[in-house]
Order: structure tokens, then sequence, then C-alpha cells
């Protein structure tokens, strides 16, 4: 096994000209079976991001600007703000009203939005964000306000739908480099929910914090976030994502035992989940294999991209055709491990592949592994292939980087 860097790197590495990056240390903890003893040696990671609940707003007023410049927000507002600022004389649309819809109103409203529900995830894995929000937004606070005046049953339900709405808007913004607005509407997720009666997503939401501080590469918080959600009460999908998710965390600790360990609990637990075609799916649904693909994952934080590789090439294989977002992200993936493990030239070829679907995506989450990609690739700067593809590949970070 070897780390595939060059002599001279290495040497200002030994001679502290250099600090070894995280990829460098994981690599050489895997070489030397250090057993995440190198990776401990790394100081901790310095973040501003915050992944404690947001604090949210009584009675709170949502306002959106739609713009073709690329200029659209949203802001949420308290209500007492929009009055004294005169923002409640602006033209009504007649929603939110006292009147009631009829139960067959209230039922067709679920049943609508529960089939936009799927198209609109479907649609997600061909565009980026922007392109979807204004509508998931607009669709959510639909729900949240046609509940009000529904019977208890058809609350529960409409309240329970918006609040998968709310939870994929915050997987959304979270694609769009915006941490703190994700945190926030994932919170919204967890007060619908809370209010439909299902306490079960405030468990998931756990675990989409622990998202955030992996790609901060906090090992400690990812492990602990990911750990409060595996709760026995909680439904063994959510139980078997979050068991992924610590998984995660232990192996950018560099801890192989624990991660191998953690992703066979996740397996057991996500093959015991059944599935119900009337309620939306928790988590990815475009993986067959969600914790095959994730083991691909993590041994390559784990300092091993050969077996890494090995794995992702096998999993991608299972990934169907219309689902770029997940191609593209797990194929960065897969071509950051074949780069790692020295193989330049077919990492270059997987790389100009995956370019044109990063752009149209337009994910921070995949721009963080493609600028890791670019870093490891500029280590090779005299090959052919990589400086043949430079120029795309810098072109595409500044398109999709937010």
């Amino acid at each position: 096994m070897r780390v595939h860097y060059s002599k001279g790197q290495l040497s200002k590495v030994e001679r502290g000209i250099k600090a070894p990056s995280r990829d460098l240390a994981r690599l050489c903890d895997a070489v030397l079976e250090a057993g995440g003893a190198l990776v401990a040696l790394l100081p901790d990671p310095v973040t501003d991001a915050r992944t404690e609940e947001p604090d949210g707003f009584d009675e709170e007023v949502w306002l959106m600007q739609l713009s073709t410049d690329g200029g659209s927000w949203f802001k949420p507002v308290p209500r007492r703000q929009v009055v004294s600022a005169g923002v409640a004389s602006l033209t009504s649309l007649g929603a939110g009203g006292s009147e009631a819809l009829s139960a067959p109103g209230d039922a067709q409203v679920l049943e609508v939005s529960r089939s936009l529900f799927d198209h609109y995830r479907r649609l997600g894995q061909t565009v980026g964000p922007g392109f979807l929000l204004p509508g998931l937004i607009a669709q959510t606070h639909t729900l949240r306000e046609t509940s009000t005046h529904a019977d208890p049953r058809t609350r529960r339900q409409l309240l329970a739908l918006g609040s998968r709405y709310a939870e994929y808007v915050g997987w959304l913004v979270q694609e769009s480099g915006n941490e703190q607005a994700a945190l926030w509407w994932t919170q919204r997720a967890v007060n619908l929910a809370a209010a439909g009666s299902d306490r079960h997503l405030a468990g998931y939401a756990l675990v989409r914090r622990a998202l955030v501080t992996l790609y901060h590469e906090d090992a400690k918080e990812t492990i602990a976030l990911a750990r409060q959600a595996q709760n026995s009460t909680l439904p063994p999908r959510i139980r078997g994502l979050a068991a992924q998710r610590e998984a995660q965390g232990h192996a950018i600790a560099g801890d192989r035992d624990a991660c191998l360990r953690t992703l066979d609990i996740a397996r057991e637990l996500l093959d015991r989940h059944t599935p119900d075609s009337g309620t939306p799916v928790i988590g990815t649904m475009h993986l067959p294999d969600p914790v095959g693909m994730i083991t691909g994952w993590c041994l390559y934080d784990l300092g091993r991209p050969r077996e890494a590789a090995e794995a992702l090439d096998q999993q991608l294989a299972q990934v169907p055709p219309h689902a770029l977002r997940t191609q593209v992200r797990y194929g960065v993936r897969r071509a950051l491990a074949h780069a790692a493990a020295g193989d330049i030239e077919h990492a270059c070829d997987l790389t100009a592949q995956l370019l044109g679907g990063a752009a149209a995506v337009s994910s921070a989450t995949i721009s963080a592994d493609l600028r890791r990609l670019a870093h490891t690739l500029g280590r090779h700067p005299r090959n052919p292939s990589v400086r043949a593809l430079a120029p795309q590949l810098g072109t595409s970070l500044r398109l999709i980087t937010p």
C-alpha cells in the first residue's frame, strides 16, 4: 500500500515546511496500521458552523420574493413585524382565511400534494436547488394552512406531509450552501411533524444535523449526534440511517473497527424497514444498497482509496441513470478514490464525465469533494490528463461553488 505523494511533498511535511493535510494523515494512518492514532494528532477542525436548533418565530409569516435574475429570496418574520411595517396591506391571495375546505377538498389536497412530492424529489435529481425551492416552500405553506381547517385525522396527515416537504427544503438549502437556513428548515420540519403527532422526525433531524458536522470534518460531534438518533423508540430506518452517519464519523476519526462495526448495525436496521407506499421514504431513495455505497465512502476517509474505489465502482453501476445528483455525488467520491490510489488518468476520465452533471445539480456538498479532487490531481501537474482537465475543472468549480 502506498500514499501516492511525491518524495518532495513528503519531505516538506517531514521538515515542518508544510503541515500534513487530513487526507495525507489518513493515508499514512492506514499504511502504518496506526488505528487512528495519526489522525487523532491533527488539530480539531476550525469551523463557525452552528448545529444547534435555531430559534423559531411565534406566529411567523413567510415572505418570498421571486426574481428572474437569480435574486429570489425567502425570509420568515414575526407577524407583529409584518403588520408594523405595513406589509399586511400587500395584495392578498385569499388563502388561509377562516373558511374550511370540504372534507373531499382536504383529501384531494393531500393526495395531489403527496404525488407532487415524489415528482419534486425526482426532479431534484436533475436540477439545482434554486429551481425547486420556490415551489417547495409554497407547497409547504399550502399544507400548513390547509391543516388548520381540516378534520383531526386529515390534519395530522397534512402536517406529516408538510414536515416532509420542509425537511426536503432543508436538504436542498444545504445543497445551495446555506447551512444555517438548512438547520432552520429542518427544525420547521420537526415542529410540523410534532404538531401532527409524529415525534420520529426529530430523530432524523439529528441525522441531518450530523451531515453538517460531517462536512466540517468534526468526527466527535458527528458521532454524538448520530448516536442520539439511534434511540430504540425510533423506527428501524431512521436508526439505520443514523448508524450510517455514525460510521462516517468514525471513518473521519480513523477508527476502522468502529466504522465497519457500525455499518453492520446499519445494514441490519435498514433490512428491518418495511416500506409504506403511502409515506415518503426518509433519506435517500436512489441507492439500491445504501450501506454498500456508504462503505465505499468510508473506506476513502479511512485512508484506503483502492478498496474505496472498488466498492464505489460496484455500487455506482447499480444507481439508476435518471438519478443524476446521486450519480455525481458518489461519482466524484469515486474519482477522488481513484486519484488517491494513483489511478490519475482514470480519475481524470471519470471526472470529465461528471462535470456537466455537477454544473446542472449545483450542489455545495458535491463541490466540497470536487475541490478535494482538484487538490489531489494538482499534485500531478506534469500528467497530461491532469493538464487537459484543469481548465474545465476550474471552470466547473467556479460555476457550482456557492
